[in-house]
């Protein structure tokens, strides 16, 4: 029986060790923890609540978007109905499509409409792109062509000195990914999730020479953050609000910090309804204008979607249709992939790239934007993402040239 006791008090003591060094463990991160165990994919994109804290990035009071009268649309109702069909299909949210001065077709799925706020994913960083020329514009950047780590101090004295804003850019960094793949303690998904993203960023070393090698990643668009951040000597989002958001946007977006006051996640996670990205893809078709106001200067726009030594398909943090590839991806260290089942019909496309299939695309030659948001999977088996690139502007493009039954 006394034995029976003692062992009866080991496990309490035990279990009273395990409770209390769990509860510590769970504290010293504790924001990192409830998003872990809260993070639901299936709502990631809408949930905004979920998304703690934000930070609101206002709008200005822009000009109003023409939308063309149905019997003056310039786009055939054939093409947009099939566009349409796309979007239910691929579980699209949003579908905006803009041609020659007007809205031809905004459509929003169930439960959806021109008010609904939406995860950007990955098109948050070609918004970062537009930022970085206006700071050059403004003198706070001297040039993109200048080390990286006249901003990002940590690298002054190791290998990485060597990068540049260009390289960084252009996805061309050389830098190591974060460790730890899927695990909860590892450093990949405290970059996601966590709440020190710049001090998980700075941790990257230099793997590959500067400009040799293609590398999308969301750490090296969390360093280009955290580096405009310091160039400007202001927050991420009042920078954005300040220079870009308040003189293109029509409504808010919401901007997410790793912690109170901390740094914005650049690599994604820019709230915003779907007729605020159009606004962003007119300013790309207008060479950096609104109305009257030159808002990036045209110089930038070009350089933004100049085609990379590394990659043919990429500018600065935006992609680009220069080259066909039947499998786009996304460099070294990235098993993903995104399906072309045929070349873009417009050499000049360029286009933000989410996840999931979250787009901009805009095409100059045929003075046309499409903007889709939207659900989107992945065949983790292949590696490729269940979206086809080049089915919807092709789609559209098609029926703009009298051929939409080709689609």
């Amino acid at each position: 029986m006394h034995i029976v006791k003692r062992v009866l008090k080991g496990i309490v003591i035990l279990i009273t060790l395990v409770m209390v060094g769990g509860a510590a463990f769970l504290a010293s991160d504790w924001l990192y923890y409830k998003r872990l165990f809260t993070f639901d994919p299936a709502t990631s994109m809408t949930n905004m609540d979920w998304y703690e804290p934000v930070v609101e990035v206002k709008a200005g009071t822009p000009s109003i978007i023409p939308t063309a009268p149905v019997d003056a649309r310039t786009i055939p109702n054939e093409a947009l109905e099939a566009a349409i069909d796309f979007a239910v299909e691929n579980k699209s949210m949003s579908l905006l499509i803009w041609h020659r001065g007007a809205l031809q077709l905004e459509w929003y799925g169930e439960g959806f409409d021109e008010t609904s706020y939406m995860e950007s994913a990955s098109m948050h960083k070609s918004v970062m792109a537009l930022l970085y020329g206006i700071a050059i514009e403004e003198g706070f950047i001297s040039s993109v062509d200048e080390p990286a780590s006249r901003y990002l101090t940590e690298w002054q004295n190791d290998p990485r000195s060597k990068i540049t804003i260009r390289n960084m850019l252009q996805m061309a960094h050389g830098l190591s990914r974060a460790p730890g793949g899927f695990s909860p303690l590892g450093e990949n998904m405290k970059l996601s999730l966590g709440t020190y993203w710049g001090e998980i960023a700075l941790r990257a070393q230099a793997e590959d020479p500067p400009n040799t090698i293609f590398a999308y990643s969301n750490l090296n668009a969390q360093l280009l953050g955290l580096a405009l951040q310091r160039a400007v000597g202001m927050p991420y989002a009042e920078f954005l609000e300040t220079r870009l958001w308040s003189k293109v946007a029509e409504s808010s977006a919401w901007v997410w910090l790793d912690r109170p006051n901390g740094l914005a996640k650049t690599s994604g996670s820019l709230f915003t309804p779907a007729r605020n990205w159009l606004r962003l893809g007119l300013l790309h078709l207008n060479k950096g204008r609104v109305g009257d106001a030159q808002i990036v200067s045209r110089d930038w726009i070009k350089q933004v979607i100049t085609p990379s030594k590394a990659n043919p398909n990429y500018g600065f943090q935006t992609w680009l249709g220069t080259e066909y590839t039947p499998k786009r991806d996304y460099g070294k260290g990235v098993a993903a992939h995104v399906p072309h089942s045929e070349p873009f019909l417009a050499d000049d496309l360029v286009f933000f790239d989410g996840s999931g299939g979250q787009r901009v695309y805009v095409i100059a030659s045929e003075d046309l934007v499409i903007v889709r948001t939207g659900q989107g999977g992945m065949d983790f088996q292949s590696g490729a993402f269940k979206w086809d690139e080049s089915l919807l502007p092709n789609l559209v493009i098609k029926g703009l040239r009298g051929d939409a039954s080709e689609g």
